[in-house]
């Protein structure tokens, strides 16, 4: 069974940083490609960052240089590691697959239950 557990959201100021898990069951995470995306309500979801089976990256440009997508084998989790936060980064973030795709970007035919960043002063 697919299961995607996402954890660590919260409220921050803005400059400040938080680091999300994706933590993965059912498949391995080195073998698809895994997406963060973010959604604030009444708005369309966007991608914020992807790693490939083979680690290629790629990220939405107003994250790059800001957020990083490392994955942890062992572990079998993705993280995204969002720093200099700003409150247009404010959304629900949730991690995607479809178990199928190695490369970028996945369709969202799987993805956890999502986790609430809140940036404000």
């Amino acid at each position: 069974q697919v299961q995607l557990v996402e954890s660590g959201g919260g409220s921050v100021q803005p400059g400040g940083s938080l680091r999300l898990s994706c933590a993965a069951s059912g498949f391995t995470v080195d073998y698809y490609a895994i997406g963060w995306f973010r959604q604030v309500p009444g708005n369309e979801r966007e991608g914020v960052a992807c790693i490939s089976s083979d680690g290629i990256i790629w990220y939405k440009q107003s994250v790059e240089g800001r957020f990083t997508i490392p994955r942890d084998n062992p572990k079998n989790t993705v993280y995204l590691q969002m720093n200099s936060l700003k409150p247009e980064d404010t959304a629900i973030y949730y991690c995607a697959t479809d178990i199928i795709r190695r490369l970028c970007p996945p369709k969202i035919d799987y993805r956890g239950q999502g986790t609430q960043v809140t940036v404000s002063s």
